[in-house]
């Protein structure tokens, strides 16, 4: 794949921007302009003069079409949805518009409450994991099914799949990558072969993408964000590569909650499973060359580590 050059780049988020405006007036809202707040894997444009947002997603993972990337949209609309009217804090849907993913011009894109931030926001500046704990105790009486390990079980296959050597990976890192990711996924491949490796560890629905760093300082509080790879699983998944101290801090307010403690099994299963993900990332650096630095220390890291 090429790599898109800085023009092209600032031309994918002025026609995100752009598609964004135009879907909203189309739905019936009064925005004259849409000024971006933030552009990574998604662009988030705040539609003056409405107190509305839209995410428009401008990266994404092989494989992820038109209809798969709508239900992973409609998923992440109705959690959070139905957190906001249980008092879970989240940012939630736009009530100005119908609770549904939207497609203009080739972008799929979600509406939002404009969140009123605090001076000290910063994007992917955590908060303390015991937030995380609290954030499960109220994902775990969602009552749809929702699909198991999405960001491993779904993403994945493609992802790895389309690995090539380039200068973050050799070949051999790509054929140790497969390889376990192979071995991974026939303990993380669906709910029944986890089940069967580990009888005695609980799932439930998970936020699914570091709940942790997915928040926005908010004038009224913290707000969890960013459902949208909401799934179920373990809650280890939630606590993946964070280390040990999180994942103590974690416990004590998982048992204050009620809820179970983590299996240090199942969190190295899942710290190995996250590390992976990351390495497959790789794929997607050519769409959004800011990941180079962050993935390079991540796959030095992982060539350090010894084989599974």
């Amino acid at each position: 794949m090429a790599w898109v050059s800085a023009d092209q780049l600032a031309d994918r988020t002025q026609r995100a921007a752009q598609a964004a405006l135009d879907a909203g007036r189309a739905l019936g809202l009064a925005a004259d302009r849409a000024t971006v707040l933030h552009d990574v894997f998604s662009v988030v444009v705040h539609l003056e003069p409405t107190p509305a947002v839209a995410r428009i997603q401008v990266v994404l993972p092989p494989g992820y079409g038109p209809e798969l990337q709508a239900a992973r949209q409609q998923r992440e609309l109705d959690v959070v949805s139905w957190l906001d009217a249980r008092g879970v804090p989240v940012v939630p849907p736009s009530p100005l518009v119908p609770r549904a993913p939207v497609r203009r011009d080739g972008f799929g894109m979600t509406f939002w409450e404009l969140a009123d931030l605090a001076p000290d926001h910063q994007a992917y500046s955590g908060v303390a994991i015991a937030k995380s704990a609290e954030l499960h105790a109220g994902l775990a009486g969602y009552p749809a099914p929702l699909p198991f390990l999405v960001p491993f079980t779904e993403t994945g296959p493609a992802l790895f799949a389309a690995l090539e050597p380039s200068d973050l990976l050799t070949v051999n890192d790509i054929d140790r990558a497969r390889a376990q990711f192979a071995e991974l996924s026939a303990v993380l491949g669906d709910a029944t072969a986890f089940a069967a490796r580990h009888p005695g560890v609980t799932v439930q629905p998970l936020q699914g993408d570091g709940p942790s760093h997915n928040v926005i300082r908010t004038t009224s509080g913290v707000r969890f964000a960013d459902f949208e790879d909401v799934c179920a699983g373990p809650v280890e998944w939630d606590l993946a590569m964070l280390g040990a101290e999180a994942t103590a801090e974690y416990d004590d307010a998982a048992a204050a909650l009620g809820l179970r403690r983590t299996d240090p099994q199942v969190q190295r299963l899942m710290d190995s499973a996250r590390t992976l993900q990351f390495v497959g990332c790789a794929v997607l650096a050519p769409q959004l060359p800011v990941l180079v630095e962050g993935l390079s220390t991540v796959i030095a890291d992982w060539r350090k580590q010894p084989a599974m």
